[in-house]
C-alpha cells in the first residue's frame, strides 16, 4: 500500500468513527488506550495485547454495517488506519521503554560512529562496479528519516525506501557491467555499509518497535524480506569483528583507537571538504591522515586549526585537496545533471522545509531547522577554508571561489538553475496543497473523535 493510500486509510477510518453507529468502536479504542497506558512496560506482553486488539477490531469491522459491501482493500485500509491511530497514541509509552533498549541504542550508535571512519566498501567485499556513492547517500537519507515517524508502518517504509534505492542501484550496475542480477550476497553488504554510514538514531529500538507493533499479517512479502535484511545488518554491525571485515586484529584496534580520538575532537575541515565533494578517502591515505592528526594529543582549538601545519602534514592535506574542484565547478556540474536528467522535482522533495511558508512551521520544527542550519554553516565554512576562501564573509563568497587553473569560465549561469529550480518547487507546492488540506481535515476529524488529541 502506497503512502497516500495509507494516509487516506487513516482519513477514512476517522471519518467512519464519527458515525453514530461507530460509538462502540470509539469506546473500545479509547478504553484500550487508557488501560494499556496504565500498565508498566512489558514489551512481550504489550506486543501480544496490541496484536490481539488489532485482530479483534479488524474482525469486528468486517461484521459491522459501516463496512458492509466494502472491498478487501477498504477493510485493509481500515486496519492500517486503526494501527496508525492507536500506535501514535501509545508511542511514548512503548518506544524504547526499557533501559536495556536505550543502552543498546547508544552502544550501536557509538560503534557505527567509529567504524564508519575506516570501514570501506572493499572491507565488506562490495565489488567496485557496484559502488555508487550518490545512490548510497540517497539511501542513507531515507533511513535517517525513521525517527520522524511514529506509526510502525511509516517507520517500515523508511527502511523499504532505503532498500529499494540500493536494490535499484545494484540492478542498474549489473546491467551496465553485463553481470548476473544481484542477489542477497550483493545486497546485504551494501545495506550494512549504508546503515553504518547513515547511523540512524535509535536503530535498535526502531527495529524492535516494528517487530512488536506492526500488524504481523502485513509484515510479509517484500516488506518482510527487506526488514529481515535490516535485522541482519544490525546484527552484523553490533557483532563486527576484525575477521568479518578482512582486517588484522592489531590494525582494527588501532583504527578504533584513532576513530575514538577523531570522534572526540570532531571532524576536521579537510575531511569535510573531501567527503562533501564526494571523494572517497582510501584506507591507506585515511590511515596516514589519522596518524598525522593524532601524532600529538592536545585539544583542538580554532587557533591551532588555523595555524600553518607542519610540512609533512600539509603535504597530505594538499594532496587531498588537489582532488577537489572549485565550488562553482561542483555547483554547475550538479545543476547540469539535475536539469539534464529531469530529476529536480525528486531531489528537492528530500528537503521538506524547502516547500514551507512561515505559517506552515510549528514550534516543534525549530530544533530540527536549527540543527540543519548549524550543519550547513559548519560544512560551508570548512569547505571554503579548505579551498582557500574566507568562508565567513557572506553567501556571495561561495560563488567567487576559483580553481587552481585561474578564473572559472561559466558554461552555465547559476541563476538560471536557481530560477528553474524555483519553478519546480512552485509546481510541487501546488501538488502539496491538496495533501495539506487532507492533513488539516484529518486532524480536525481526530479532534472530534478524541478531544484530547488537540493537546497532542
Amino acid at each position: 500500500m502506497e503512502n497516500a493510500d495509507v494516509f487516506l486509510g487513516l482519513h477514512d477510518f476517522l471519518e467512519r468513527m464519527k458515525q453514530p453507529s461507530a460509538a462502540d468502536f470509539v469506546k473500545s479504542i479509547k478504553s484500550f488506550i487508557v488501560s494499556f497506558s496504565n500498565n508498566a512496560p512489558d514489551p512481550e506482553r504489550d506486543s501480544a495485547l496490541v496484536q490481539g486488539f488489532f485482530g479483534q477490531m479488524e474482525t469486528a469491522f468486517r461484521a459491522h454495517p459501516l463496512w458492509a459491501g466494502c472491498k478487501e482493500e477498504e477493510l485493509e485500509s481500515a486496519g492500517e488506519g486503526l494501527e496508525k491511530y492507536v500506535m501514535t497514541k501509545l508511542f511514548t509509552r512503548v518506544f524504547a521503554s526499557l533501559p536495556d533498549d536505550v543502552k543498546a541504542d547508544e552502544q550501536l550508535s557509538e560503534k557505527m560512529s567509529l567504524i564508519q571512519h575506516f570501514v570501506r566498501p572493499e572491507n565488506l567485499d562490495i565489488k567496485p562496479s557496484f559502488e555508487n556513492e550518490t545512490s548510497w547517500l540517497l539511501a542513507q537519507k531515507e533511513l535517517q528519516k525513521i525517527n520522524m515517524c511514529k506509526a510502525p508502518r511509516d517507520k517500515l517504509v523508511c527502511i523499504l525506501n532505503c532498500c529499494k534505492v540500493i536494490n535499484h542501484s545494484l540492478l542498474n550496475a549489473s546491467i551496465a557491467s553485463n553481470e548476473n542480477p544481484p542477489g542477497a550476497d550483493e545486497f546485504l553488504p551494501v545495506l550494512i555499509y549504508v546503515t553504518m554510514r547513515a547511523n540512524p538514531p535509535q536503530l535498535h529500538s526502531n527495529l524492535l518497535y516494528i517487530q512488536r507493533y506492526r500488524r504481523q499479517s502485513r509484515l510479509v512479502g517484500e516488506a518482510a524480506y527487506f526488514f529481515t535484511n535490516m535485522l541482519s545488518a544490525e546484527s552484523f554491525i553490533s557483532n563486527i569483528t576484525p575477521k568479518s571485515i578482512s582486517m588484522e586484529e592489531a590494525e582494527y584496534e588501532k583504527n578504533m583507537e584513532l576513530a575514538r580520538a577523531l570522534v572526540s575532537t570532531g571532524p576536521s575541515a579537510e575531511e569535510v571538504v573531501a567527503q562533501g565533494a564526494g571523494n572517497i578517502v582510501k584506507p591507506e591515505s585515511r590511515h596516514l591522515f589519522l596518524k598525522e592528526r593524532n601524532s600529538s594529543v592536545r585539544p583542538r582549538t580554532a587557533e591551532t586549526r588555523s595555524r600553518t601545519m607542519d610540512a609533512e602534514s600539509s603535504k597530505d592535506v594538499v594532496s587531498s585537496l588537489d582532488k577537489v574542484s572549485s565550488m562553482l565547478d561542483i555547483h554547475n556540474r550538479g545543476a547540469t545533471l539535475i536539469l539534464k536528467e529531469d530529476m529536480a522535482n525528486h531531489v528537492f522533495r528530500e528537503y521538506p522545509y524547502l516547500y514551507s511558508h512561515v505559517g506552515d512551521l510549528t514550534i516543534n520544527d525549530v530544533e530540527e531547522l536549527l540543527n540543519s542550519y548549524k550543519q550547513l554553516v559548519f560544512k560551508y565554512v570548512c569547505v571554503c577554508k579548505g579551498l582557500g576562501s574566507g568562508g565567513g564573509g557572506g553567501g556571495a563568497s561561495l560563488l567567487s571561489i576559483s580553481g587552481d587553473q585561474g578564473s572559472v569560465q561559466n558554461d552555465v549561469e547559476p541563476m538560471k538553475y536557481f530560477q528553474e529550480a524555483e519553478t519546480v518547487v512552485e509546481q510541487s507546492n501546488e501538488h502539496g496543497k491538496q495533501n495539506d488540506s487532507l492533513i488539516a481535515e484529518s486532524k480536525r476529524l481526530e479532534v472530534e473523535i478524541d478531544p484530547t488529541a488537540r493537546k497532542n
